[in-house]
């Protein structure tokens, strides 16, 4: 390898790209080429979100970027996270902590403070790892933002990055996308971009030859990629317009041949990647839905994390599936929360010190005996748990997860705790967790994560088989989610590189080697 190595850089003409997917793509592309590789992003917003294993906070973006990469996901890869609570504001995560809720003009008068963190925590990352594979965010050229850029060209220059300029064809006007945001640049910035990219074309790539000499003689730089569109593979992602998407697929199955689970779609909703496990498994068919109409369609029920529980239990009472949920469990539905869906599943949720919402308390939906409080200081840990010895599911060997959330879960009733942690951060511990009905019927836990556990989430698609009487529903055996994720990011490299001209892209980062098509 050369003395000096540039970093990568993706930067987008817009949000939703695939600057993410193609970060990812490259740190599996330069580990499999043989170099120690990390991913960088100074600043993600996000609702999902990871908690390392030192107890630290980051975007999910970053995690899956890193385990492209081989390595263990780190706060250093995304030093500043922002958690939208409203419209208006966020939680604000520097370094993996929560440093409050902050307005969006008092966060823009607190961004001068966080640029030497930002710039240190590169500067650590970058001694540790031969190459960085960075992410820019949203528009690399929102000209209204610039001064206070800390993610886009500001960041480029700080790492003195190669920079590659990412357009979204199948959105279409990639030629207004692509040559306008380049010329929007400023000449020193531009002299940063090594090319274009155009992702995401459904067809023929090679019938989009003139479309690439257009781009070249208008823009001056080399088209390093055309990637198509795939559907072969999948990719965790983290956008809530990703959600938006799911929720637009077309026609559902047949009812009578897989197990149906719903999943409530919360304005807040937090960590849905939780259940992505679920679209991996040919007898289920997974749906988010927000229309109470469709709630006694499905074979379970999921109410998901949440970064604003009251206002989502305020949501779920205003658009109607407050009463629909409890009526559907009264005629004998599985209704499951995780996190701030499990807090939901209460008597009550409080927030009296206004940590995530202006509403001070809502009644819950009232299928657990429990109450909740939120509390200014959040709980963020990685943990490992057995089923209790109580609960309707089989026990399974040790689970898996983590933990995200400013409330705490008091039993005040006759439901038995879920499971019991035996490992918090790597120390021994023990406790109960969650809270679940004797019959199963609902019951909810605040580990995030636990339905990648290839025995649990077979424990409880059985258990809802037999709940449901559909027997004759084969379930699949020996599936290991994780080796398969494993396998995706092969497939994306492989598709990437079929695509791409890496060793054009090595070229300007400062690279020997690197195939190409």
């Amino acid at each position: 390898m050369k003395e000096r190595v540039k970093p990568l850089m993706f930067l987008g003409t817009g949000s939703d790209v695939g600057k993410s997917i193609l970060a990812a793509a490259f740190c599996r592309i330069l580990a499999q080429d043989g170099y120690r590789v990390a991913p960088f992003k100074a600043q993600n917003m996000a609702l999902n979100s990871y908690i390392t294993l030192e107890g630290g906070e980051m975007g999910r973006a970053q995690v899956v970027q890193a385990e492209a990469a081989g390595i263990q996901p780190h706060v250093d890869m995304n030093p500043v996270l922002l958690k939208p609570t409203s419209q208006m504001g966020s939680q604000v995560i520097v370094l993996g902590k929560s440093v409050g809720n902050l307005s969006a003009r008092e966060y823009y008068e607190y961004k001068k403070e966080l640029v030497p963190l930002v710039r240190d925590a590169y500067e650590r990352l970058s001694a540790r790892y031969e190459v960085i594979v960075m992410e820019g965010a949203g528009s690399a050229v929102e000209l209204n933002l610039k001064e206070h850029d800390l993610v886009n060209m500001a960041m480029a220059e700080m790492a003195d990055a190669a920079c590659v300029l990412v357009g979204d064809i199948d959105r279409g006007g990639i030629f207004a996308a692509l040559l306008g945001s380049f010329m929007l640049l400023t000449p020193k910035e531009r002299e940063r971009v090594a090319g274009f990219m155009v992702n995401k074309l459904r067809g023929d790539p090679r019938l989009f030859q003139r479309g690439i000499e257009i781009l070249e003689e208008r823009g001056q730089r080399p088209v390093l990629g055309v990637i198509p569109h795939f559907t072969h593979l999948a990719i965790q992602e983290e956008d809530s317009v990703a959600l938006t998407h799911r929720m637009k697929q077309g026609p559902e199955r047949s009812r009578e041949n897989v197990i149906r689970i719903g999943v409530v779609r919360l304005p807040f909703i937090s960590n849905y990647t939780d259940f992505d496990c679920f679209e991996q498994e040919p007898s289920v068919e997974l749906v988010y839905f927000d229309d109470p109409s469709r709630a006694f369609g499905f074979d379970a029920i999921i109410i998901p994390g949440s970064k604003n529980t009251l206002e989502d239990l305020d949501f779920l009472k205003r658009s109607g599936l407050f009463h629909v949920i409890v009526a559907y469990h009264r005629r004998g539905g599985t209704v499951v929360g995780l996190c701030g869906g499990y807090q939901m599943l209460g008597l009550s949720v409080r927030d009296p010190l206004g940590v995530e919402s202006r509403l001070r308390e809502v009644e819950g939906l009232g299928l657990l005996d429990m109450e909740t409080e939120m509390f200014a200081e959040k709980v963020t840990s990685q943990v490992e748990v057995v089923c209790a010895s109580e609960t309707h599911l089989p026990s399974p060997p040790v689970l898996r997860g983590y933990e995200i959330h400013m409330g705490r879960s008091r039993s005040m009733g006759e439901a038995v705790p879920l499971f019991h942690t035996r490992l918090k951060d790597g120390e021994g511990t023990s406790f109960s967790e969650g809270l679940t009905l004797a019959d199963g019927s609902a019951w909810g836990t605040y580990i995030h994560g636990i339905f990648d556990n290839d025995s649990f989430r077979r424990s409880f698609l059985l258990e809802i088989r037999r709940r449901t009487g559909k027997s004759h529903v084969q379930l699949s055996g020996g599936f290991n989610y994780h080796q398969w994720r494993e396998e995706q990011f092969d497939l994306l490299a492989e598709h990437v590189r079929r695509h791409c001209r890496v060793d054009k892209i090595y070229e300007a980062m400062g690279l020997d080697g690197g195939s190409s098509p």
